[in-house]
């Protein structure tokens, strides 16, 4: 038989973490890294794992987020999180998140003050039409009627 219409698991994990390149997105995986990493320095026993990387729950909630950063909708057009119209972290991840970037935050401007400033940019810029109701509108077309 010839190849299938039908995406395997593994072409469709490969385009999500391809996604992960493009720039914008690529800059908010690094800060959420480094927000973790501040996060978790200060808040968990990194002397006894004697190295710098993140402790078990902040290296899965970092993973946590890597996915849900591949999986976005809104792809390259994300905006952030807290001004996104489709919640995709669950209740508890979410809180965990916002933990770490209260604590985090301002001390990225002193540790790494360009992807801070990148940060408050980023939020500053409204959140685009959620994608579903961008279809719809060009469904409708320029009357705002569908068509029929």
């Amino acid at each position: 038989m010839g190849s299938s219409s039908v995406p395997t698991a593994s072409s469709a994990a490969a385009r999500r973490a391809a996604r992960l390149a493009a720039p914008r997105l690529a800059r908010e995986l690094k800060t959420i890294v480094v927000m973790l990493g501040i996060y978790c320095r200060d808040h968990h026993d990194a002397a006894s794992r004697g190295d710098a990387s993140l402790c078990a729950d902040c290296a899965s909630l970092h993973d946590y987020a890597r996915d849900r950063l591949a999986g976005c909708t809104y792809g390259a057009e994300k905006p952030t999180c807290v001004n996104c119209q489709i919640h995709c972290y669950a209740r508890r991840q979410r809180e965990d998140m916002r933990t770490v970037m209260r604590y985090a935050g301002p001390r990225m401007l002193w540790r790494h003050p360009v992807l801070a400033v990148a940060h408050l940019v980023d939020g500053r810029r409204p959140a685009p039409a959620r994608p579903n109701a961008q279809i719809a509108a060009k469904r409708a077309g320029p009357s705002g009627e569908p068509p029929g």
